[in-house]
């Protein structure tokens, strides 16, 4: 494949876009931890730092692979972020459906790769698919402990102090990023 063949395909462009995605999710995590942490849930909003983190980390895997393999990078600009909640729980839901919906996006970059014959491609997106697995699975344990607790958050920041919520980002397969992980 030409360099001016890997600018044109599909794959490559959804990527470019995906970086955007996960700018995007780093910078409402840092809001949500914002949110937290002006409330007094120092764990909660360690968490939701930590996840911001994450997130931006995956944005700069993708450019680091993009540049690997030739493709030119623009860097995007976000999105706003929602800053104002009345509750807790709106913010471990609002963080559940943005990883659903990043789960169909990396789903679609992983169908768009291998539709296109791009082998390195897919096996890329495969830790990408891993991934969301675990994002998924650790803000639906969160969303379902804040419901449990009924309101009294003490008892989620118990929970976060007691119990690990993810792997914090300490996956020795994942792929490198640009400019190094955070």
């Amino acid at each position: 494949m030409t360099t001016t063949e890997k600018q044109e395909s599909k794959f490559h462009l959804l990527l470019q876009q995906q970086v955007r995605s996960e700018f995007n999710a780093s910078q409402q995590y840092i809001a949500l931890a914002v949110w937290f942490d002006s409330h007094d849930l120092p764990r909660l909003a360690a968490h939701f730092y930590r996840q911001a983190i994450e997130e931006r980390n995956h944005g700069m895997m993708i450019v680091q692979f993009l540049m690997d393999n030739d493709i030119p990078v623009s860097i995007p600009s976000t999105d706003e972020v929602r800053n104002e909640f009345d509750e807790a729980r709106e913010l471990v839901a609002l963080a559940l459906a943005q990883e659903r919906e990043v789960t169909a996006e990396i789903e679609n970059l992983a169908k768009t790769a291998r539709a296109e014959d791009d082998y390195i491609g897919e096996q890329f997106m495969q830790w990408f698919l891993k991934e969301q697995v675990e994002e998924v699975a650790q803000m639906s344990t969160l969303l379902n402990v804040v419901d449990r607790a009924g309101g009294n958050l003490f008892e989620v920041e118990n929970f976060l102090a007691r119990e690990q919520v993810g792997d914090e980002g300490n996956d020795p397969s994942a792929p490198p990023a640009a400019g190094g992980a955070l």
